[in-house]
């Protein structure tokens, strides 16, 4: 059964920087693309990052520059390194994985979901 485990979330105050983690039991990253997504209360899910197998990146406007992912096949983890972190960013993150070598930002079209990690940015 394929598995993802979001780890890293926590509070922060603005400014400050989290690193979110996404570990893949069961299954290589190679075929998969993986999307970050998140969840603000009483908002829909919005596509915040996403890195195809063949390690092209994609980032959401309102976090360019700010947000990086990566990942690290050997360890079948996925990284998102959250820098700058406003009140905004305030959300239960997300990590998906997708059964196509292509990006997307549209959570219906990923397989296998992770089960959240909150992130609050709060002073």
């Amino acid at each position: 059964q394929e598995e993802l485990v979001e780890s890293g979330g926590g509070l922060v105050q603005p400014g400050g920087s989290l690193r979110l983690s996404c570990a893949a039991s069961e299954f290589t990253l190679d075929a998969y693309a993986i999307g970050w997504f998140r969840q603000a209360a009483g908002k829909e899910r919005e596509g915040v990052s996403c890195i195809t197998s063949g390690g092209s990146t994609f980032y959401t406007d309102s976090v360019k520059g700010r947000f990086t992912v990566s990942s690290d096949n050997a360890k079948r983890t996925v990284y998102l390194q959250m820098n700058s972190l406003k009140p905004e960013d305030t959300a239960v993150y997300y990590c998906a994985a997708r059964v196509s070598r292509t990006q997307s930002n549209t959570p219906s079209t990923y397989d296998y979901w992770g089960q959240g990690t909150q992130v609050t940015v709060s002073s």
